[in-house]
């Protein structure tokens, strides 16, 4: 049995274990023909990226592929090259138009890339006529972003919403390689009329998208019965009025790093976009005692894929449940104002997110431009700077959540028996003790707490004025 460090935390074995195994440049055996592929799997290898400019500046259509590489490379493919094809909008056959898929093919046997990646969501039509020019494996942003979740879920709740959002984005797209997937004779095919008109008559294809049919409706039971316990113990902290805070925000802006910050839970954290997918949920207390939980939730990204907010609904839930909204936008991008536009779009799908109050966290100060964050601050008025890593401005952080937290109801002074001292540890817990007294009849409390444990102390305990 090996000794292993007492300061490691649980993320720091999930780091070790996610960099265990990396793949070695050069050591591939590659495929000519792409047929023999089988198409639901990815060859993420030696890639080339190619991106449609149809609006905004060239600086925008530049980050939005500096994204896409960064992606690629979480996915743990080597980027070879990057190309922008200016339209007004994308190629209905192509994607990028007859010509230009021709220069990207000749780019791409240049290079020696096996795969093209496409930065938007591609029709079937546009991946099959794409594929058929270019001569190498076509895959378009949102096949991309659902490999890396595949990679990255760890719970047996993660890996199924991730799989149910592969299977969504796979059925419209399903088809046949070869002649074992071609359509059979028998039945409806052949009219049911003579020898070898008699059978299933279902096509190879027809089977697949009908067990893939059947597959999903399993994940989703699977995934309602899972997050009942997540359901189970929401409830239970807001039967007990226990106030919840969520950390949403753009993926990689520092989300676990700050939660680690105020809570000590010692999740995963690593520079790597959606590092984190599982929602973890820590107790933290406000400086006067107070206690609340704070939720991390998966990152969000600029046109997250419509199967991942459907097949992560339940995790999602935490953000529309909770109180307040810890909004962290990482400081040092390049374009920041356009990561807080994408998370108020995708919060903007979750019923009941956009009523909950906001605090955007403007994280990585000290990496950050001062400009940027003075532009940062004054565009967005209810925001703080922070730094998750050195711990600048945690503090200040921690007295903004005190101040939004919700108010407590009623100012109690009450008289409260010495066999009911889970009152008192109640009063800790969910209220804001402001003083404790020690009498020969009982314990004289002076809290403030919320109406429900209010209605408890009042049955059990005696208003001091009459003692």
């Amino acid at each position: 049995m090996r000794n292993e460090p007492e300061d490691l935390a649980v993320g720091d074995y999930e780091l070790e274990e996610r960099q265990a195994l990396r793949r070695v440049a050069g050591l591939s055996t590659e495929l000519e023909d792409i047929t023999e592929v089988e198409y639901r799997q990815l060859r993420l290898e030696r890639v080339v990226l190619v991106g449609v400019w149809a609006g905004g500046t060239a600086l925008d259509a530049e980050n939005s592929l500096q994204e896409l590489k960064l992606l690629a490379e979480t996915a743990g493919s080597q980027v070879l090259d990057g190309l922008i094809q200016r339209r007004d909008r994308p190629d209905t056959a192509t994607y990028i138009g007859s010509g230009k898929a021709i220069e990207l093919r000749d780019i791409v046997a240049a290079v020696g890339a096996d795969t093209v990646i496409c930065d938007g969501e591609l029709t079937p039509g546009q991946l099959r006529q794409l594929e058929e020019v270019v001569k190498v494996k076509v895959i378009d942003r949102t096949a991309l972003i659902l490999d890396i979740f595949a990679q990255h879920a760890k719970s047996r709740e993660g890996k199924a919403q991730v799989e149910l959002a592969q299977l969504q984005y796979l059925l419209p797209r399903l088809r046949g390689w070869g002649g074992n997937l071609s359509r059979q004779v028998g039945g409806r095919a052949a009219g049911g009329v003579g020898i070898g008109g008699r059978g299933p008559g279902e096509t190879k294809i027809e089977l697949d998208r009908r067990r893939i049919r059947e597959r999903m409706a399993k994940l989703r039971r699977q995934i309602k019965e899972m997050s009942t316990a997540r359901q189970t113990m929401r409830h239970r902290r807001q039967a007990r009025e226990v106030p919840a805070v969520a950390i949403a925000g753009y993926t990689n802006a520092g989300k676990s790093s700050l939660l680690n910050r105020l809570t000590g839970a010692g999740v995963l954290v690593e520079d790597a976009l959606f590092a984190t997918l599982d929602p973890t949920v820590r107790k933290a207390r406000t400086s006067e005692g107070r206690l609340f939980t704070l939720a991390d939730t998966v990152g969000f990204v600029r046109h997250l894929p419509h199967q991942l907010v459907e097949a992560f609904r339940s995790t999602l839930e935490e953000v529309a449940d909770a109180d307040l909204i810890l909004h962290v936008v990482d400081g040092s991008h390049p374009d920041p104002e356009s990561q807080i536009a994408a998370v108020r779009e995708v919060l903007a799908e979750i019923e009941g997110a956009r009523d909950i109050p906001e605090i955007v966290v403007v994280n990585k100060a000290d990496a950050a431009d001062p400009v940027v964050l003075t532009r940062l601050t004054m565009k967005e008025r209810h925001s703080i700077v922070v730094s998750a890593r050195t711990g600048a401005g945690i503090g200040e952080l921690m007295s903004v959540i005190e101040r939004e937290l919700p108010r407590l109801d009623h100012e109690i002074r009450l008289l409260v028996p010495y066999d009911r001292g889970d009152l008192i540890a109640r009063a800790h817990n969910e209220g804001e003790v402001l003083s404790l007294e020690h009498t020969g009849d009982g314990t004289i409390l002076h809290a403030r707490v919320f109406a429900d444990l209010y209605a408890e102390l009042d049955r059990v305990a005696k208003p001091v004025e009459t003692v």
